[in-house]
């Protein structure tokens, strides 16, 4: 019998919010080892405060998370490129080899082996001939390339994507597009917060729809269903942003077993 993997990250009646005020809240569910997750929902869904919870930037206003053995370093965090400040003087060549940090420290050098990696990532993602070019000069797309490479040189286990394809053009898209399927290839965990439904449904197996609380969770194709994204977008607008700490329970979530 094959022993099943454990959970990459798991929630336990899981609220998170600022200044006690929840954004998203009873989450309770597990994202599986080497899942491809689409989070998906309005605006103001809660699918950033999702993803900063996992990544430790946000505390628990109640319930818990785990990452099952996994530790906080083996996750990569892309934000949105609009929480990104590009007014430091840095090149491409340099921005990239930040995703190596965990082998060099803070202050460490380069030596002959990851220089080479360096290039390598650079050449990865188109980026070979803009390696000495400051990343303020470059276009939304060349800096999403910069960030990807980035997060290749990382080598994470779980991989955090927030609204990666925004502003960006459709070569891009692609590539990148190119990059996460081979991540997912690889056994790694990816998620990535999108706005693009069609997108979702051709590229990604699984979705979470979120709307404050989880209205659906499982196979793409069963989650994105007429009746849930019309649920997910009245929860958005019903919700008051200044309610307390709420004691409902999961009532009304849709769980579909992926």
């Amino acid at each position: 019998m094959t022993q099943e993997k454990p959970p990459a990250i798991g929630f336990h009646d899981l609220t998170l919010g600022y200044d006690r005020h929840p954004a998203v809240h009873h989450i309770t569910g597990e994202v599986d080892r080497g899942d491809l997750l689409a989070l998906v929902g309005p605006n103001g869904a809660g699918k950033s405060t999702l993803l900063k919870g996992i990544i430790g930037q946000l505390k628990p206003l109640s319930g818990s998370l785990s990452l099952d053995g996994l530790k906080r370093n083996d996750i990569a965090y892309l934000p949105q490129q609009i929480d990104i400040d590009r007014s430091f003087p840095i090149t491409v060549f340099d921005a990239v080899s930040m995703g190596l940090w965990r082998q060099i420290g803070t202050w460490g050098g380069l030596d002959r082996g990851l220089n080479l990696a360096v290039l390598g990532a650079l050449a990865t993602l188109g980026l070979q001939d803009l390696r000495q070019r400051s990343v303020g000069a470059l276009s939304g797309g060349q800096f999403q390339r910069v960030l990807f490479a980035r997060l290749l040189l990382q080598d994470a286990a779980i991989i955090l994507l927030d609204e990666p394809f925004r502003a960006v053009d459709t070569k891009t898209v692609e590539d990148l597009l190119r990059l996460i399927s081979h991540w997912h290839g690889e056994g790694r965990t990816v998620i990535a917060a999108l706005h693009d439904l069609d997108q979702v449904r051709e590229h990604f197996p699984k979705t979470l729809l979120l709307a404050r609380e989880v209205v659906a969770w499982g196979r793409t194709k069963e989650v994105l269903t007429a009746k849930n994204l019309v649920k997910s977008r009245q929860l958005t607008e019903a919700w008051d942003e200044h309610a307390e700490i709420c004691e409902r329970g999961e009532a009304g979530t849709e769980r579909i077993s992926a």
